[in-house]
């Protein structure tokens, strides 16, 4: 059994209040868990208006499957409009 997490920082230049904010990241986290099968969670700047920290999680019986669908969710944070990907970090366990 393979554990990967990616954690990704996220910078939204545009937000002017935490209700944008948050209405940009639900939609993220709403659109990745249904796309990839995928746990998803926000994990730090709650109170941040231009700023979230985001976890990924999948578990599969292939390292190669789970590589793959993190590098997906990676591209397609790192092409959002909405947001900027300022720091991510891969796990694997």
């Amino acid at each position: 059994m393979i554990i990967g997490v990616l954690h990704a920082e996220l910078y939204m230049q545009g937000c002017s209040s935490l209700k944008e904010k948050r209405m940009i990241v639900k939609s993220l986290k709403d659109r990745i868990a249904k796309k990839f099968n995928v746990s998803v969670a926000e994990l730090e700047y709650q109170d941040k208006w231009q700023r979230a920290q985001l976890a990924f999680a999948i578990v599969s019986n292939s390292k190669k499957h789970t590589d793959q669908v993190l590098q997906k969710i990676f591209q397609l944070l790192d092409s959002e409009v909405n947001s900027e990907l300022i720091n991510h970090q891969f796990e694997y366990k």
